[in-house]
């Protein structure tokens, strides 16, 4: 009997050492097929590939070397975020005033001070759109029994410092919507649109429809052209970080009718004003608005609070951080972290602790070598090997449920894509036809030709997965 039962479990144990023989074997083949594709000719690519269970790797290539990592970051800053800050976390802006309430006049300041909430006047949520925190504002006011401020309104970020854009950003995204920088203050994600109206000539110069809509303290630079038919949006905006001025270049198809996202480059300052506008159209007037970046040189005055704003759940905010790739969201989360985990609210101090807390779980922190929460940095180097462990120990999480349905669906399969200049890169599970759970991680750097025939690609051998 006992030479029965041995056999059995040899052959039990044979048995499935084939199957995952089987599976290495179709990405073997797969992947030399992949290998060989004349766009990888002068690329640095890896796929790993792990058994989510186990650890075991189940295929490797390149699993050490480092490459740009893109948006397939954001699955390891969620990941970190929703242990160490935990899935019911909330993000709080707090309203208050200093100065004192007689006959209905508020004589002091009225101030917004900014907790870090990235989904402050978000239209994600229905609770977090402007015109709801703007109503939420003027109800307290009324409630308090203030009709009018005889001071300012003021946009507090002083809780962090002002170096609000991770070392490694090019000058080419901080213009744009996706290149949004970090506040203690965030304001509609610290975003704005514009409408364009192009010329009738390919060439000539495009003109802004609505510039008298947009906050008085920018300045526009137009020297957009308009662009052929097909040929798209090719809008980029070039502004710095409290900057007034913004330098429109590019091209705006002939053809195209299209809102342009543009980044805010003081989100503080931009509520201040929406506030002071809305407080005037329901009859409470202010002097003027400011925003507040530093504590520097301040005198220690009494503030009272009358309004805690809460932002969405954190599971909440990673689902939009993942589905829709919002840089901004990634940023304030790593400096979310360096503020109750490092020295100070910095993105560098955000990024050590991160290290160090993975370097806690048995990671290398060379195989980490990061300078943001969002992967936009060119300057980001990860392992594949890195990416699929932490992915596999985040399937071991309470919090795993959250963090999966985060993760968009591609291809068929739950995994985070990463796009930057000639980079593109996947993280995400798969479960070989139910048999095997597994985690995966693959990216390519430097490939040549289209973005959307390289995808393909690797769509094609990531099929094999499933």
């Amino acid at each position: 009997m006992k030479k029965i039962t041995y056999i059995l479990f040899a052959v039990f144990l044979t048995f499935n050492g084939l199957k995952a023989q089987t599976l290495t074997q179709k990405v073997q083949s797969a992947f030399a097929k992949f290998s060989a594709d004349e766009q990888l000719k002068y690329a640095s690519f890896s796929l790993t590939v792990l058994n989510a269970q186990t650890g075991n790797i189940i295929f490797e290539h390149q699993k050490n070397v480092g490459l740009a990592p893109a948006s397939t970051l954001k699955t390891i800053t969620a990941a970190t975020a929703l242990d160490l800050l935990g899935q019911d976390f909330t993000f709080k802006t707090e309203i208050l005033y200093r100065g004192n309430i007689v006959n209905g006049i508020l004589n002091g300041d009225l101030i917004i001070k900014g907790g870090g909430d990235p989904t402050l006047g978000s239209w994600r949520w229905e609770q977090t759109k402007k015109s709801k925190i703007l109503a939420q504002v003027l109800s307290v006011l009324q409630e308090k029994g203030i009709k009018e401020i005889n001071g300012n309104i003021i946009g507090d970020a002083s809780i962090w410092d002002t170096q609000s854009l991770p070392v490694g950003w090019i000058w080419q995204d901080l213009g744009n919507y996706y290149g949004a920088g970090t506040s203690a203050l965030c304001w509609g994600e610290n975003q704005f649109g514009l409408n364009f109206s192009p010329a009738k000539k390919v060439g000539e110069q495009v003109a802004i429809l609505n510039e008298d809509k947009i906050y008085p303290f920018l300045e526009f630079k137009n020297e957009l052209t308009t662009g052929n038919a097909g040929s798209g949006d090719g809008v980029y905006a070039y502004s710095a970080p409290y900057s007034s001025t913004v330098y429109l270049r590019g091209t705006y198809a002939i053809d195209l009718k299209k809102e342009i996202g543009l980044s805010l480059p003081n989100p503080a300052l931009a509520m201040a004003f929406d506030v002071k506008q809305y407080l005037a159209e329901n009859n409470i007037g202010s002097k003027s608005y400011l925003s507040k970046l530093t504590n520097e040189n301040e005198k220690e005055v009494n503030h009272t609070s009358i309004l805690t704003i809460a932002s969405p759940s954190l599971k909440e905010i990673i689902y939009w951080f993942n589905q829709k790739s919002v840089n901004l969201y990634g940023e304030q989360l790593i400096r979310t972290i360096g503020r109750k985990f490092g020295k100070n609210a910095s993105t560098t101090a955000g990024v050590k602790h991160l290290q160090d807390y993975w370097k806690g779980k048995g990671i290398d922190v060379n195989s980490l070598n990061i300078v943001d929460g969002s992967g936009l940095s060119p300057q980001n180097r990860v392992t594949t090997f890195t990416m699929a462990s932490v992915l596999m120990q985040a399937k071991k999480t309470t919090w795993f449920d959250a963090y999966y349905q985060s993760l968009p669906t591609y291809n068929n399969m739950k995994m985070k894509s990463g796009t930057i200049a000639d980079v593109l890169g996947y993280a995400g599970y798969a479960d070989d036809g139910g048999k095997t759970p597994l985690t995966f991680s693959i990216i390519v750097n430097n490939y040549t030709g289209s973005a959307s025939s390289m995808r393909q690609k690797m769509y094609f051998l990531l099929n094999t997965l499933k």
